[in-house]
């Protein structure tokens, strides 16, 4: 039987524990295990780092809501970015990103990677002729997604770049978070491996630190299970255990961010202050009709520019009450920063530089009108 996606959020990888009969899956708080004889353990577990019965809950789950063959949880999005760049890419290699990259991504790349020896080039993801020419025929491996992109809310075709990947024979890498496995589903769409900073939607509390991979093929995912062991980045159990609580109600939560986020987009789109909005779910969004193709709906994240600068813009950041102002984003509640000097300063002065005079809301699930009276304070 084919189960709905809040059924799947609740119950994949999350049988009632058989001693007790618990629905929650426990905390295996534990380092080792009891082995049936040497070399011999019970069940696949024989050290935590390998594997953990409550890590193994929420892998299967997420494994399940992307429609992969493999779920990996590590312990943040950036560990699990490192482990599947060292599992697919050798030094001499070369990935193709997005021209308005995560900060954290791109310091990933340019501090790390680089001098790894993997090579990488920044591109407009929304045109793919402009992705076919950054490919580098013979050693271009991986061609890496955001969409929708942090923080400029740009949205690529997946479907799309899924064939430009496999005509250079890469790997289609997204970065799924912003939207989440409720709003967009990129294995289905073409995508090898999906992305997630766990910390975001998919824990949905801002109370836990993770990352996950879903790869769609067993192979791959057995190569990056083999790399998740050998580098050691994973998830604790009881870390695991708060991001498998927090999926649990991803369906709903999704729902009110975006019912929240339609309304504040609609009021900053009034505001004479406000010099432009960035929203997919805009009709005049650049990347709208993709947004439409291949989401449910546009997401709980809203970015936007002011006519004062970058003053106004950490003035509007700083008079803000309601609305948090705080890196990360996808909790419960509403978070308003300045990228530029907060979660993109990394990227100042390089070719990803994000705009001074940007804003950017993580709409969170309060009352709307009490948001909404929040930002009007803050931009009056």
């Amino acid at each position: 039987m084919t189960h709905g996606f809040e059924t799947r959020a609740i119950h994949a990888g999350q049988d009632a524990e058989p001693h007790t009969g618990a629905v929650v899956p426990p905390i295996y708080q534990v380092s080792t295990y009891k082995q049936d004889a040497v070399a011999m353990p019970r069940a696949g577990y024989e050290y935590s780092r390998s594997a953990n019965p409550t890590r193994t809950a929420l892998e299967e789950c997420l494994a399940s809501l992307e429609g992969g063959a493999r779920g990996l949880a590590f312990a943040s999005g950036l560990a699990a970015e490192d482990t599947l760049l060292r599992t697919v890419c050798v030094p001499g290699d070369h990935v193709v990103i997005p021209g308005d990259a995560y900060g954290g991504t791109y310091r990933l790349f340019a501090k790390v990677e680089e001098r790894w020896g993997l090579a990488y080039t920044p591109a407009d993801l929304a045109d793919l002729d402009a992705v076919r020419g950054a490919v580098r025929p013979g050693e271009t491996t991986v061609v890496w997604v955001e969409t929708p992109t942090n923080p400029l809310l740009g949205v690529a075709d997946i479907a799309g770049l899924a064939g430009v990947a496999r005509d250079a024979g890469a790997l289609l890498v997204v970065d799924n978070t912003f939207a989440s496995p409720y709003l967009q589903q990129p294995l289905a769409l073409g995508a090898d491996v999906v992305v997630h900073s766990t910390t975001k939607y998919l824990g949905g509390h801002s109370d836990v630190v993770g990352g996950a991979l879903v790869a769609a093929d067993a192979e791959l995912g057995e190569r990056l299970a083999f790399h998740q062991n050998a580098i050691g980045a994973v998830a604790g159990p009881f870390d695991a255990w708060l991001t498998l609580r927090g999926v649990r109600t991803l369906g709903v939560r999704m729902d009110r961010h975006c019912d929240n986020a339609e309304r504040v987009v609609a009021v900053l789109a009034a505001h004479p202050r406000v010099t432009e909005v960035l929203y997919p779910g805009l009709p005049g969004h650049r990347g709208h009709d993709a947004a439409v193709k291949q989401m449910r709906r546009f997401g709980g994240m809203v970015s936007f520019r002011l006519a004062g600068g970058e003053a106004e813009a950490v003035r509007v950041c700083e008079r803000a009450e309601v609305f948090t102002l705080g890196e990360s984003l996808g909790g419960v509640e509403s978070l308003i920063e300045h990228p530029g000097r907060m979660t993109h300063a990394s990227a100042v002065g390089s070719p990803l530089e994000v705009p001074a005079d940007l804003v950017r809301l993580s709409v969170g699930i309060e009352t709307a009108d009490d948001l909404l009276t929040d930002l009007g304070h803050a931009l009056d």
